[in-house]
């Protein structure tokens, strides 16, 4: 009995201990990020196409594609053709999500944008910034601030740290 008991301990510590963070040891913030990502539920896709685009020479992500949605909030602030409004902020409890996929069946990572302002780990400007595996990994930390982020999202051509307007005219 003890040896079972004992063979149960250490099959739990290596799952515990594998060095995947699982959703249920996530940060709160990241794991709610998750499930905000996850969620399409009256989402708007970037020009009113889900489809899969190339990445740009400008993007600083890996992933030879990606596609962005908007929630219901976040695209108040969209044009009739899908593009961001030139010059506008988005307005509180917007969701942006940028799926990145490795190929055209393989999603590699979600890039999110939630406007809280009030939140603890939202930036100056009011944005909890989340980059979260599919599988629940947090790849940076949304405590950090968006701090791996920010320095191309502030460039040139964003509109309220939104760059899709720029990468794809």
């Amino acid at each position: 009995m003890r040896q079972h008991v004992s063979i149960f301990i250490f099959i739990s510590m290596l799952v515990g201990l594998g060095g995947c963070q699982h959703e249920a040891d996530m940060d709160p913030t990241d794991a709610q990020l998750l499930a905000l990502a996850r969620n399409t539920t009256g989402a708007i896709w970037y020009k009113e196409s889900d489809a899969k685009l190339p990445r740009s020479a400008g993007s600083g992500h890996n992933q030879a594609l990606l596609r962005t949605r908007f929630n219901p909030i976040a695209s108040t602030v969209l044009d009739t053709n899908g593009q961001v409004v030139p010059d506008t902020l988005f307005p509180n409890g917007s969701v942006i999500v940028k799926e990145l996929w490795d190929d055209a069946s393989t999603l590699s990572l979600y890039a999110i944008l939630f406007k809280k302002p009030d939140h603890p780990y939202a930036d100056a400007d009011g944005w909890v910034w989340g980059y979260v595996e599919p599988d629940g990994n947090a790849r940076e930390l949304s405590s950090n601030k968006g701090m791996a982020c920010r320095g191309c999202h502030s460039g040139t051509g964003n509109i309220d740290f939104s760059l899709m307007n720029e990468a794809f005219p």
